[in-house]
């Protein structure tokens, strides 16, 4: 059974940073194709960045320069860290992972940037 369990969420102020993580289980998790995507209120749920089984990043154009994926082929997980976060950035976020031709999602975590 595929488990993604993300952490780290919580309220930061504009400006700030935070760091999510994933920890991944029941896959294997070196060979997927890890990413984090987020959803906004009202919003369709949209990609922020994904990497590779050999660790190339792609990022959302709205983060490129302030978000970095990162993954930890020991561990099984997956990071996203998070700088200069502003308001638009809000959203539950959620850890993705594909592998052998399936998706599988994490419960995600919010998320808020206010002051």
């Amino acid at each position: 059974q595929v488990q993604l369990v993300e952490s780290g969420g919580g309220l930061v102020q504009p400006g700030g940073s935070l760091s999510l993580s994933c920890a991944a289980s029941g896959l294997f998790f070196s060979s997927s194709v890890m990413g984090w995507y987020r959803q906004a209120p009202r919003n369709q749920r949209e990609l922020v960045a994904t990497i590779t089984s050999g660790g190339s990043a792609n990022y959302a154009d709205s983060v490129k320069g302030r978000f970095t994926i990162s993954r930890d082929n020991v561990k099984n997980a997956v990071y996203l860290q998070m700088n200069n976060l502003n308001a638009e950035d809000t959203a539950v976020y959620y850890c993705r992972a594909l592998t052998s031709g399936y998706i599988y999602w994490g419960q995600g975590t919010q998320v808020t940037v206010s002051s």
